[in-house]
């Protein structure tokens, strides 16, 4: 029996944050798992970049809670995510 891999960009556990660059009104998106479930060795929690997250695979996690239909989803999300990062301003134009 072959288990399918776990794909964190359809769990309910993963979330989008802003992750403020070098000046205080510019931002980019990343994406991290509201459980900690990505950690570096150093123990500090691991960022996603947010075009990458339909990357992100786990061969198991027991916290994983499904979003919706997988495939649909992650062939959207791949095709629609941008293909690098995109500075945003918190600043009205």
């Amino acid at each position: 029996m072959t288990k399918e891999k776990i794909f964190c960009a359809n769990c309910k556990n993963c979330t989008v944050i802003r992750q403020h660059e070098s000046e205080p009104d510019k931002y980019v998106l990343r994406v991290k798992c509201q459980l900690r479930k990505w950690v570096k060795r150093s123990g500090e929690e691991k960022l996603y970049k947010y075009f990458t997250v339909a990357r992100r695979i786990m061969d198991e996690c027991e916290d994983y809670v499904e979003s919706g239909e997988l495939f649909p989803y992650i062939k959207n999300l791949r095709k629609e995510l941008p293909i690098k990062d995109e500075i945003y301003s918190t600043k009205e134009q």
